[in-house]
């Protein structure tokens, strides 16, 4: 499945990474792990499964011995994530990110929690460690939309095994992209969706990367390239209405960005959902988490030479910053239907993929009107 840049349809202002990925962040990695299963042939078809996990690391170091700025930020809070008001009360992550179907969340918190202090035993012991920050206790960081279309979400499959071949699997290289790990069984404006990701290159100096995993919208809202492609194309067979959906987006940049300026960042992913036709359903859990390379907050003290300069949202950059995550956002929506193949699941229920063809032509023929 071709990705929207192989297509020619957009015109981004800003350029993408070598490899048009969150991975064009120095040092961030991804891993997914994939269930697929079919089971009983009861009404729930328990035991059927199509969902997964994916994992974001900002680096390859002991991310609770060396936490990253972040920030998180609700656009619309119908969801079940774990971890953030820490992230909003300390503005810093220390474990790996991690992404997967609703209900699985508190089992790959628990595995995230179990994988922390197999790496750093001292955890949950005494009130603190001498020379270190803060409380000795872990804050695992799980984000969730619901595939309960497509997979026996009461069945619960993630868990530590799947958290440990994920992250086992993390990558610096190309991402894969459409129904894998966490996007294996989500749906994007009626069509089969997943997991996508791009990047955009802050003119000589940094990179912004984005990566999602989309759950949400209706067929007729979706608009490509500015073109509304959901007045024209209705997926075929038996289309439930849908709750409103659900997407989490990734933004990961190497700025060295204070915390406070990097929430005022991720806010800018509002715009790129609108570009997309997403109007923040009621039923939709719109969440973005966002962290920094550029710096590093280690709990040991003390460490030299870390901090160096860092930007401030009055920073001529931010300008610049901001349009990069509003591109790669977009992209990576586009590259998570895109790339996706059409997937029967639970009960037969079916996502198909978007038609690549009919979509392009419809794009192209308006883009051709207005040129």
């Amino acid at each position: 499945m071709p990705r929207v840049s192989e297509l020619n349809i957009l015109t981004p202002l800003l350029k993408p990474g070598p490899k048009d990925a969150i991975t064009d962040v120095p040092g961030v990695s991804v891993g997914h792990a994939t269930v697929i299963a079919d089971g009983a042939t009861d009404e729930a078809n328990h035991g059927t499964y199509r969902t997964g996990i994916t994992v974001i690391r900002p680096h390859q170091d002991n991310v609770y011995e060396e936490p990253v700025p972040a920030a998180v930020h609700t656009i619309n809070g119908y969801g079940k994530p774990i971890g953030f008001e820490q992230v909003r009360e300390l503005g810093s992550i220390e474990t790996p990110i991690a992404l997967t179907g609703t209900l699985n969340v508190p089992r790959v918190a628990d595995a995230l929690i179990t994988l922390a202090i197999e790496q750093n035993p001292h955890i949950g012991i005494g009130f603190a460690r001498a020379g270190w920050q803060g409380y000795a206790t872990v804050n695992p960081l799980v984000a969730e939309t619901n595939d309960g279309f497509l997979s026996d979400i009461q069945g619960r499959p993630i868990g530590e095994t799947e958290v440990r071949t994920a992250l086992e699997s993390a990558t610096n290289g190309s991402v894969d992209e459409g129904v894998v790990g966490a996007g294996t069984g989500t749906s994007c404006f009626g069509w089969k969706g997943g997991i996508g990701t791009a990047s955009r290159v802050v003119p000589a100096r940094f990179t912004i990367g984005a990566l999602v995993q989309t759950n949400f919208g209706d067929p007729h809202e979706l608009t490509i390239a500015g073109v509304p492609v959901g007045r024209h194309l209705q997926p075929p067979g038996r289309q439930p209405k849908s709750p409103g959906g659900s997407i989490v987006v990734v933004i990961a940049t190497d700025a060295p960005i204070e915390t406070h300026c990097l929430g005022r960042l991720l806010k800018r992913a509002d715009l790129a959902l609108g570009r997309t036709g997403s109007a923040g359903h009621t039923g939709s859990g719109d969440f973005v988490i966002g962290f920094s390379t550029g710096y590093r907050a280690p709990r040991r003290l003390p460490r030299a030479g870390r901090a160096g300069p860092r930007l401030t949202p009055s920073d001529s950059l931010f300008n610049d910053l901001s349009l990069a995550v509003v591109e790669s956002v977009e992209e990576a929506i586009y590259n998570s239907l895109f790339t996706a193949h059409t997937v029967v699941g639970r009960a037969g229920n079916t996502r198909h993929a978007l038609p690549l063809d009919e979509t392009v032509a419809i794009i192209r023929a308006r883009q051709g009107c207005e040129s």
